[in-house]
């Protein structure tokens, strides 16, 4: 029981740092050293889809499914729980190269639009 629990609790920290990657420049408005934190979890973020790697968290969750008597996946956790919702057909390379692009462009929109605003001031 305690593994099921350690391993739902790491897909629920996995997709909030997802959710960071994608959209924790907007923290940085708020908390201007965020920066420091997101920048380098943007690139992590994107560097993982353009490279095709799987995400280490993702042989952690494997490992704890498993010593809780589940099975876990051979694919990425992107894959496995975000892409159903989205892609039903699956993760492709292509799709890959898409999320990694959409990673950066979504935050260089976010810090383009900070800077502006600084600058401004």
């Amino acid at each position: 029981m305690l593994y099921r629990i350690a391993a739902d609790a790491l897909v629920l920290l996995h997709l909030i740092f997802i959710i960071f990657v994608v959209a924790g420049g907007f923290s940085v408005y708020k908390w201007p050293w965020m920066g420091f934190v997101h920048v380098p979890a943007a690139i992590w973020g994107a560097v993982i889809e353009f490279k095709g790697w799987i995400c280490p968290l993702t042989p952690w969750e494997n490992k704890l499914r498993q010593l809780a008597g589940q099975e876990g996946y051979a694919q990425g956790f992107i894959e496995h729980y975000i892409l159903p919702l989205v892609y039903p057909i699956g993760l492709t390379r292509d799709v890959q190269l898409i999320l990694g692009t959409s990673v950066i462009v979504i935050n260089l929109l976010i810090y383009g639009v900070l800077i502006h605003r600084l600058l401004r001031h």
